[in-house]
């Protein structure tokens, strides 16, 4: 007799071929379609609307090349592939927030609360301050700070043989604590030019990203995404409890200690290509969940909102006349204050 797991957690239809599961969710389908259709509408009123707005004629004749240069290398060289930069860098974020929620089991526990991103930054501060170094020595730098943080942060919550809840987010807001303080002693020791540098990428920033930041973040969405879904089904079981997923045959801890790892690993990419960028990872999972009111990890939907929200917000920073470049960082930070705060009034 063979076994039939129940495809209980979540409604919808259940495909299968030779071991290989994929549930189709309508309502899923349905919102991220919707979702999906609205984020490229942003993407093209940010290619269009940038610091000389573009018509449509003028924007087709880019790619019929028909444009004069100066107008293919504005589209092509800045416009676009900042875009695409903004897309891959929400859509990370998105995807690292709702993995973290779902294993620390708290709306809180987002990379930027919980202290990963600081790790991330606080590497890349440590690389600019004092290593001097290039814009790639930062980017690896801004990825191993974040691993190391995700490390400390792992080992000391551990208890037992066992890391998440509460513990998970109290440990990493401690360390996010410490190596924010790090970051800061950094700045304030460095010579003015270094600290300036530091403290203007500190702040995240989408301006004068390129191709090569555009397709770094692909590369690492195109790997990280499809790794985070395939572990989605063993993490919403978790969800329900350590002894009812072990139980059914997941290995809860070792799971646990992969998605954390790579979720580390998406927000420290984001992290390298934009420098620290607030509310996204935190708002992301969970604006999916109440779009599709469906428990589990909602990796594709986390993406796509995550992406809308920060392309949103670039687009915004782009229009907003302060007379100066305003941090896309700075319009996340506002916006994200105010949604926990509105979260916070709708819990109390």
């Amino acid at each position: 007799m063979t076994a039939v797991r129940q495809p209980s957690i979540v409604s919808g239809s259940v495909l299968g071929r030779r071991g290989l599961t994929l549930r189709v969710r309508p309502r899923v389908l349905a919102v991220s379609a919707i979702v999906g259709a609205i984020l490229l509408a942003l993407i093209v009123a940010t290619i269009m609307l940038g610091t000389k707005p573009l018509s449509v004629p003028e924007l087709v004749s880019v790619f019929t090349g028909e444009a004069r240069p100066s107008l293919s290398r504005s589209v092509l060289g800045r416009r676009i592939p900042r875009a695409f930069t903004a897309l891959c860098v929400g859509a990370l974020l998105g995807i690292s927030g709702a993995v973290f929620q779902s294993l620390s089991k708290n709306p809180l526990g987002s990379p930027d609360i919980i202290g990963f991103t600081a790790g991330a930054a606080t590497g890349a501060v440590f690389q600019i301050v004092v290593l001097r170094g290039g814009m790639l020595a930062t980017a690896i730098a801004a990825v191993i700070g974040g691993l190391v943080t995700a490390l400390i942060v792992y080992f000391l919550a551990r208890r037992d043989g066992v890391t998440g809840g509460l513990r998970l987010v109290l440990v990493g807001i401690g360390v996010g604590a410490v190596v924010s303080a790090l970051s800061s002693l950094l700045i304030a020791r460095a010579n003015v030019t270094d600290a300036m540098l530091a403290q203007l990428w500190s702040a995240g920033s989408l301006t004068g990203r390129g191709w090569q930041h555009a397709t770094a973040t692909i590369i690492a969405l195109v790997v990280l995404a499809p790794l985070l879904g395939w572990l989605g089904r063993d993490l919403a079981l978790i969800e329900m409890g350590d002894d009812s997923a072990a139980a059914i045959g997941v290995r809860v801890e070792r799971t646990r200690f992969i998605a954390l790892l790579l979720a580390v690993m998406a927000a420290a990419v984001a992290t390298a290509a934009a420098g620290p960028i607030a509310f996204i990872a935190f708002a992301s999972g969970q604006i999916a969940r109440r779009l599709v009111q469906v428990p589990g990890v909602l990796v594709g939907l986390s993406a796509l909102v995550g992406a809308f929200l920060l392309v949103a917000a670039d687009l915004l920073t782009q229009n907003l006349d302060l007379g100066m470049r305003t941090p896309v960082g700075l319009i996340t930070s506002v916006l994200g204050g105010a949604y926990l705060l509105w979260l916070l009034a709708r819990r109390i």
